[in-house]
């Protein structure tokens, strides 16, 4: 959720200033590589409505897209920081920074590769070019870091969130460029494409704001003019308490992806919005919502209502509790808006085996239903649309059969059976003629007829749901269900 939310505000800030969005795949760390998540990341996309303009998926002119097949663009622009003294190569092994780290905790200090260290260790600040030579020619395994400037300063940045963000250098350590396997890191990897793919803004989660002093320097390093950056913030657990997580899903019973996810390391399988009913448009306009208002009560966005209302002078800076309740709201919303005809093409195509109901059929269950259920997969759940009860609701009926109720379902059924029109409109003004008639109220008959046509308490107009049934089937229906009520009227 928080990835596809990222992209989506990406999405809407390009689409509202005439910009591009872009889809630039970051694979350069092979320890997190997934198999299948760049067909994920694409098909979830696509789901959610957000075409992308260049990259991954579409076409471009400043590719590859892929950060794995950039290699030899990001040995040259190292290159060019080493040139320059603003990065330099170290052979130190990760074994020995350990012991300098649990050596210092021991004292009660942190210790950190960083200006005050790096000239104890050994880099190619520290020995000399024959050394260094000796070391590549030995194959021992070396980094490139960003060189910290000796004196401290402030690095300020303006975010475009979070307004005036302050780091002195004194606290920054001086981060991996270039890993040992030749393949960049995020941070080097990210200026340098986000400059030459002309990304003028920067709009990604929270967790990256302490990276952005860095990336700031970078800019400077290479003399190139910084994009703006907007730092989003988290999105929460329902509680409130901490970050969302998977786990926060597999426990709650909610998604927290936009797809069905499996992992191919595990085979565990993490539920989907799509495939857990929700609409594209309800699924983003709840994302739209966590983190960003319009200023105004509205709370339902199309996607193009959206492009032109967003901007990120509304984005909040403190967390967005996710609430599940309120992502199956918006699917109501979602879903009550949809044109009848296509609400009945969908039920057409997803009908239980065995079911044939014709697309007017399907029409007028949509028109019952719709403002009933939640998702679309709740009106098969219903299953007294289609066939006939087997049980009744016990508690309903010992409550509401009186002595006369079954005389004046009798007298009702006689009334519906001589109508000749059997259609709502009709039943409907038989149904209130009989009440007035025998002087009693909509309740003690309404309901027991509800019971006996569907064993239930709620659903749609009975009415509408007898003229849907036909005359035959609710006469049998109810003749059935009063059966069904002798025998647990006997036990």
């Amino acid at each position: 959720m928080g990835g596809v939310r990222t992209a989506l505000y990406n999405y809407l800030f390009a689409r509202r200033h005439g910009g591009k969005f872009l889809l630039r795949i970051e694979d350069t760390d092979q320890k997190r590589f997934v198999p299948g998540a760049e067909d994920y990341i694409l098909e979830a996309l696509n789901w959610c409505g957000l075409k992308v303009d260049e990259g991954v998926g579409a076409s471009g002119d400043l590719g590859p897209y892929r950060q794995s097949e950039r290699t030899a663009i990001y040995a040259q622009h190292i290159g060019s920081l080493m040139e320059s003294g603003w990065a330099y190569k170290a052979f130190d092994a990760a074994e020995e920074m350990e012991a300098l780290r649990k050596s210092a905790e021991a004292e009660g200090r942190v210790w950190q590769y960083d200006a005050s260290t790096r000239m104890g260790m050994r880099n190619s600040l520290t020995l000399s070019p024959q050394e260094v030579a000796s070391l590549e020619a030995e194959g021992v395994p070396a980094v490139i870091r960003f060189r910290m400037p000796e004196e401290p300063r402030d690095v300020v940045i303006d975010d475009l969130v979070r307004g005036k963000v302050q780091i002195s250098t004194r606290v920054l350590d001086d981060k991996v460029l270039m890993k040992a396997d030749g393949l960049p890191t995020y941070h080097f990897a990210n200026v340098v494409d986000d400059h030459l793919m002309a990304i003028s803004h920067v709009i990604r989660g929270e967790e990256w704001l302490p990276s952005a002093p860095l990336h700031a320097l970078l800019y400077e390093a290479f003399g190139w003019t910084a994009p703006r950056f907007a730092h989003l913030p988290l999105i929460l657990k329902p509680t409130g308490n901490g970050k969302l997580s998977k786990r926060d899903g597999d426990q709650g019973g909610f998604p927290v992806f936009p797809l069905e996810w499996k992992d191919p390391a595990t085979g565990h399988a993490s539920s989907g919005y799509r495939e857990s009913g929700y609409l594209p448009e309800a699924f983003t306009n709840m994302l739209l919502l966590l983190g960003w208002n319009p200023g105004n009560e509205q709370e339902v966005f199309r996607l193009a209502d959206a492009v032109e209302a967003f901007d990120l002078d509304r984005v909040v800076k403190s967390g967005a509790r996710f609430n599940p309740d309120k992502a199956k709201w918006f699917n109501e919303q979602h879903l009550r808006s949809l044109p009848l005809d296509a609400v009945a093409a969908q039920l057409h195509a997803t009908q239980p085996t065995g079911l044939n109901w014709d697309l007017q059929a399907c029409h007028d269950v949509a028109d019952m239903m719709l403002e009933r259920v939640s998702f679309l997969s709740e009106v098969w759940e219903a299953r007294w649309l289609f066939e006939r009860p087997k049980s009744l609701d016990a508690k309903l009926v010992r409550k509401r059969w009186k002595a006369d109720t079954d005389e004046l379902i009798d007298g009702l059924m006689e009334q519906l059976d001589a109508l000749e029109s059997f259609d709502s409109a009709s039943i409907e003004t038989a149904f209130k003629a009989y009440l007035e008639d025998r002087g009693v109220g909509f309740g003690s008959v309404l309901l027991p007829f509800r019971i006996l046509l569907t064993g239930e308490g709620g659903g749609p107009s009975m009415f509408a749901f007898a003229a849907f049934i036909g005359k035959e089937e609710t006469r049998q229906r109810v003749t059935a269900g009063k059966s069904l009520v002798q025998s647990m009227q006997s036990e």
